[in-house]
């Protein structure tokens, strides 16, 4: 297979997860607040686990709040920089979970800037009430779970030199090898 259509090969498989992991938060914010708004929420685990409705007007644990418009400029540069770190990632199979890894992280900043953007806030609606955890969403799982398995795959199963392309803003040049005669 060409180069060429092994990239938009990848490509299309990127979208296609992106797509439907943004498909699968969005589902859930629309039943979370079709469901849990005005609502006291509901109990799944007594103690331990809750579903509520909850309008986060900021960031991660509530931080920036009413900050929005910073909020969606930032998730854009990050996204352009996630993009194009996936665009330099090796076309090997070794790499396969780097780009699900990737396609999820853009999937998690897609889901909950199309909140802010159409809303104004992020519709979070999972609570772990056991530890008091800040209440969040599916698109707060995709990034966080994605940020986890990049540490994971970076610090234990990638070399160390294996991750070099994501860090090197030019490309290497390919010694010429018939210059030596």
């Amino acid at each position: 297979m060409k180069k060429k259509s092994l990239t938009k090969l990848h490509w299309l498989y990127f979208s296609i997860i992106v797509c439907v992991m943004v498909v699968v938060d969005q589902l859930t914010k629309w039943l979370a607040t079709l469901y849990l708004k005005n609502s006291e929420g509901v109990v799944w685990i007594k103690g331990v686990f809750e579903l509520q409705y909850h309008e986060n007007r900021g960031a991660a644990f509530s931080s920036l709040q009413g900050k929005g418009v910073l909020l969606v400029c930032g998730t854009i540069v990050i996204l352009a920089l996630v993009l194009y770190s996936y665009h330099k990632i090796p076309r090997e199979t070794r790499y396969v979970p780097l780009r699900i890894i990737f396609a999820m992280l853009t999937a998690g900043a897609i889901g909950n800037m199309v909140d802010r953007i159409m809303n104004g806030y992020v519709v979070d609606f999972l609570y772990f009430s056991l530890i008091n955890f800040p209440i969040f969403n599916i698109a707060d799982c995709y990034v966080t779970v994605s940020v986890i398995l990049f540490a994971i795959y970076a610090f234990f199963i990638y070399k160390e030199d294996e991750l070099d392309f994501l860090f090197t803003l030019k490309k290497k040049k390919v010694e010429n090898e018939s210059s030596d005669e």
